[in-house]
């Protein structure tokens, strides 16, 4: 039975989500290389974490090797996210990254054989024309916003794909292993990165000083600790309650961004609608799913 302390703890964590892309922001050093340090301090955190709970680490070379590429796919996730972020605003990216939810939506169904219902296709198109909306008035943004979309979209690919490996195998394990692969992704995208984006041809792999507090909440409390937490928090709240409450973390996001920021000086009428469309769909949808959708 869950308490009144486990819903203020499933609140703490889809709080501290929330602030990535705020943390982001505050960090000088650029947004890929900020993810090589992030992720090999998660990998680092999650391997202490799996040797501190004797949790047993080992799996089949099969699916130590799916497990690493959906971590590949996490890794895509986060450049796309943060680099949406850093070109554009904290808000736009997490408006973009708000249609995860609705992703899923179309992903799970096509991977179980099963029909798209007619309310998530609505859902779908009441967010693109909220995307639409913020593009049509918001073109500096443009390729800030797209990077965002693509974020929620591999999100939900690789929550769909680890969905089916939670049953039989550890989840701190699972973790461990798909942060290594994010790591990996990462690290074979900086000779990429500095060849054709990075500032002069030149990695910025030394963080400032402030750097390495925001990386630490980042790799250790947004990671690590929001990601043990929350798999603890399962055992006694509904998935549909956590998965309506993940849905307030790009509200979290955007205040956060609006106080910290002072980005409410990007946000025009254009945003304000589009932004309030994307959310009005997101927080809806468990809420509709759950009074309209009938077994298959």
């Amino acid at each position: 039975m869950a308490t009144v302390k486990d819903y203020l703890k499933l609140h703490l964590i889809v709080f501290l989500w929330g602030t990535t892309a705020v943390m982001a922001k505050l960090i000088t050093i650029p947004a890929t290389e900020m993810l090589f340090h992030r992720t090999l301090l998660a990998t680092v955190g999650l391997l202490i974490v799996a040797a501190i709970t004797r949790t047993n680490v080992k799996t089949s070379f099969q699916d130590l090797l799916k497990i690493l590429g959906i971590g590949m796919i996490v890794g895509l996730h986060w450049i796309a996210f943060f680099v949406g972020g850093q070109i554009s605003t904290a808000s736009l990216s997490l408006v973009g990254f708000a249609t995860c939810s609705l992703w899923a939506a179309i992903l799970e169904p096509l991977t179980q054989g099963k029909s798209i219902k007619p309310l998530e296709i609505f859902l779908g198109v009441l967010v693109m024309a909220g995307l639409y909306i913020i593009l049509h008035f918001e073109m500096r943004f443009y390729s800030g916003l797209l990077l965002s979309v693509l974020s929620g979209f591999l999100a939900a690919l690789f929550s769909v794909m680890t969905a089916g490996l939670v049953k039989r195998i550890p989840s701190v394990t699972i973790a461990m292993y798909e942060m290594a692969g994010a790591f990996l992704m990462v690290a074979l995208f900086l000779p990429v990165y500095q060849k054709f984006f990075a500032e002069g041809g030149t990695l910025q792999l030394i963080p400032a000083p402030m750097d390495w507090f925001y990386l630490f909440i980042l790799s250790v409390v947004c990671s690590v600790y929001a990601f043990t937490q929350s798999v603890s928090l399962m055992k006694r709240i509904s998935v549909f309650t956590l998965q309506l409450t993940l849905n307030l973390e790009p509200v979290y996001g955007i205040a956060l961004a609006i106080v910290l920021l002072g980005e409410d000086r990007y946000m025009g009428p254009s945003f304000v609608v589009g932004a309030g469309l994307i959310l009005l769909a997101v927080l809806s949808y468990p809420i509709l799913k759950k009074k309209f959708d009938q077994p298959s």
